[in-house]
């Protein structure tokens, strides 16, 4: 705690007014990019002046460089993810995304089965979830970022585009 009162400027006391542990600190910074991810994703997914396919690649291009910067700070996040996890705003984060998720789906995906749209949105969000925290392990340059963010969202589109295409539902198979 002295070392990040040190670090926001303020006094070990001013710091314990507003957070009582380290912990508490952690969770208020989670909850925070839990928030910004969750509006994030939102204004993207539900901006109607683009495409759907437009948008899923500024969704990419936009996580993708957002986990790059916030690398270092994920790295503590996640080591005290066991201590909130299952916290209400957490609960509350994902559902929203999901959400957000779901309609957009229904909007990229209209004529394929609920199974296979639900498939999709776990697809593309667990991709970009795993892939772009791997990415972000290594520090990138803006164009390393930016090449790797444009064939993400190359395979992720290419993928939403061979299930409009594909004459049979593929939750059959």
């Amino acid at each position: 705690m002295a070392r990040v009162a040190e670090k926001a400027g303020v006094s070990v006391g001013s710091l314990y007014q507003y957070f009582p542990n380290k912990a508490a600190i952690l969770f208020r910074l989670q909850s925070d990019e839990w928030r910004q991810t969750t509006d994030l994703l939102r204004d993207i997914l539900e901006d109607a002046k683009h495409s759907p396919l437009t948008r899923l690649r500024s969704l990419v291009h936009t996580f993708i460089a957002s986990e790059c910067d916030e690398a270092a700070v994920r790295v503590a996040l996640n080591d005290a993810a066991p201590l909130y996890r299952d916290a209400p705003e957490a609960k509350a984060a994902r559902a929203s995304s999901e959400a957000t998720i779901e309609a957009f789906m229904r909007e990229v995906l209209p004529a394929v089965s609920e199974v296979t749209r639900a498939r999709a949105g776990e697809l593309v969000m667990g991709t970009l979830s795993a892939v772009g925290k791997q990415f972000s392990q290594n520090p990138r340059t803006p164009r390393e970022i930016r090449v790797y963010a444009d064939d993400l969202a190359d395979m992720l589109c290419a993928y939403l585009a061979a299930l409009t295409s594909t004459p049979h539902d593929r939750s059959s198979r």
